[in-house]
């Protein structure tokens, strides 16, 4: 995809990432132009020349139309359902979007000759398990789903996506990022608020070592898959990894002291009381899950992030 005049779709455009990276595209290439669609409300959005938004329910026929109606160059999917509940009606709502709703995107971004795709996935389909290696590469299994059900869908998306990145990269340039914890002040997602919760969980026995991102620096990688990474899985992290025990502190989160054996009971009380941990997360206050950036800095280069993992926990800190 060439500098010139381009048209991106963004999926998923009221959630915070999204507007980020939609206010960077719009600096850097001022010529091109943004439209921004998601299932929850965009009127809080800042309006910004350049950038057109709208709320729709993501249904093959309103994808139809959004297609028919405009020749978009890019596509950028950055519409998941959070996966903090098990709740089976729910992940059958997330597997119909994640899923089959990704399916038919692409299947449209096919038919309709856009020229890149880029989608959001997740580190957490790695798994946080006792025999990962200390860096999980992009052809590491994903485990995720076996102990963890409510990741199934983040799962089948990825590989559901795998299979059609190399199935039709001679006619779709597809880019598929695989982040570790994103954090900020404008995301409202699981991580961001589990560090800067009074309540987070702090095992006294475990220290497993964490990877974070900050917002503008995935936004900024978000940006570039566009013109500078060609098709293929990339999994997103910067080189310095840090402990838990010294991530909260740096945040100002004193959290729960606990053994990690109590951690299936204490997080159901946390749950009774309001507080959602998501079961899955259990597994990483336990077990580390790092992954390899080689990949990326292949294309990015060596300084592709602007701050560092104490800078990125510092810019949350408690107030």
């Amino acid at each position: 995809m060439s500098e010139d005049k381009k048209k991106v779709l963004i999926i998923g455009m009221a959630g915070g990432l999204a507007q980020i990276t939609a206010r960077l595209l719009l600096s850097k290439h001022p010529q091109w132009s943004v439209l921004g669609v998601d299932t929850r409300s965009v009127k809080q959005f800042t309006e910004i020349k350049g950038i057109e938004t709208l709320s729709m329910k993501y249904s093959r026929g309103n994808f139809e139309n959004l297609f028919r109606a405009h020749q978009f160059d890019a596509v950028l999917h950055l519409g998941r359902i959070t996966h903090a509940s098990n709740d089976s009606e729910m992940l059958a709502k997330r597997l119909e979007l994640s899923v089959m709703g990704t399916n038919r995107i692409l299947d449209l971004c096919l038919r309709s000759a856009v020229k890149k795709v880029v989608i959001l996935s997740t580190f957490h389909v790695y798994g946080a398990l006792p025999d990962n290696s200390i860096f999980l590469t992009e052809e590491a299994p994903l485990k995720a789903s076996i102990k963890h059900p409510e990741l199934r869908d983040v799962v089948e998306m990825d590989q559901m996506c795998g299979q059609f990145m190399w199935k039709h990269q001679q006619d779709l340039s597809t880019v598929m990022l695989r982040p570790c914890n994103i954090i900020g002040t404008q995301i409202l997602n699981t991580m961001s608020r589990f560090l800067t919760s009074s309540m987070a969980l702090r095992p006294i026995d475990y220290n497993p070592f964490f990877q974070f991102i900050h917002e503008f620096d995935m936004a900024q990688v978000l940006m570039r898959s566009l013109l500078d990474l060609p098709t293929g899985t990339y999994n997103v992290a910067g080189n310095e990894f840090i402990a838990l025990r010294e991530a909260l502190d740096i945040v100002g989160s004193k959290g729960i002291p606990f053994p990690m054996i109590m951690a299936g009971g204490l997080n159901e009380v946390l749950k009774l009381a309001n507080i959602d941990v998501p079961d899955y997360l259990i597994d990483y206050l336990k077990f580390s899950c790092l992954i390899d950036n080689q990949q990326l800095k292949k294309h990015l280069g060596e300084d592709f992030m602007r701050f560092g993992i104490k800078e990125t926990l510092e810019l949350i800190r408690l107030r």
